[in-house]
């Protein structure tokens, strides 16, 4: 009797560890790692933005942005922009939660400028301005069960080249994302 109770509790000891075990190496839903969102908010400007994010581990990610202006409706003076970009997360849960990141954004802007003769504005239309520029966003990322991303973030940079050839030598970063992590 006393061996048929030993050799019942070891084998329970051994599930419950091997239980234990496979509880720690899941895979979640959430924890994923690649991302693909679009910017709805740029949308309805009449601007296509597309995001592919890799997540490299918990607290870092990097991805590259591409946008192309399909409307003109709201003047908006981009014409394309390719922006490269690093994150880190200051959150607990996997690559969620606040964010800084760093980019580098190589795009064309429209080539008007301003000048002051006498009193007057007059504008110039000038050749679209292509310029690499540098800069800083800050951000927040939601990520459900289910695999689904929503982000907000805002950022700046300044361009490095030719900003005295336009009157646009401020980049601006601006989210409202929605998308899907893979």
């Amino acid at each position: 009797m006393k061996k048929t109770i030993f050799f019942t509790v070891m084998l329970f000891s051994l599930i419950v560890v091997k239980a234990q075990d496979h509880n720690n190496t899941a895979v979640y839903q959430f924890e994923k790692k690649n991302d693909v969102k679009l910017n709805a908010y740029l949308i309805s400007l009449g601007l296509f933005e597309i995001t592919y994010e890799r997540n490299i581990n918990e607290n870092s990610s990097f991805g590259i942005v591409g946008l192309y202006t399909f409307s003109q409706k709201y003047d908006e003076d981009v014409n394309y922009q390719i922006t490269p970009f690093y994150r880190r997360y200051f959150s607990k849960k996997y690559a969620s939660g606040f964010f800084a990141e760093g980019f580098a954004t190589i795009g064309s802007v429209d080539g008007k400028q301003l000048y002051d003769v006498n009193g007057d504005l007059t504008p110039n239309e000038g050749p679209n301005v292509v310029d690499l520029s540098l800069g800083a966003s800050i951000g927040y990322k939601w990520v459900t069960k289910s695999g689904f991303v929503f982000e907000a973030l805002f950022g700046m940079g300044g361009n490095l080249f030719n900003a005295h050839k336009t009157d646009h030598n401020i980049i601006n970063r601006r989210a409202i994302s929605i998308g899907y992590r893979f």
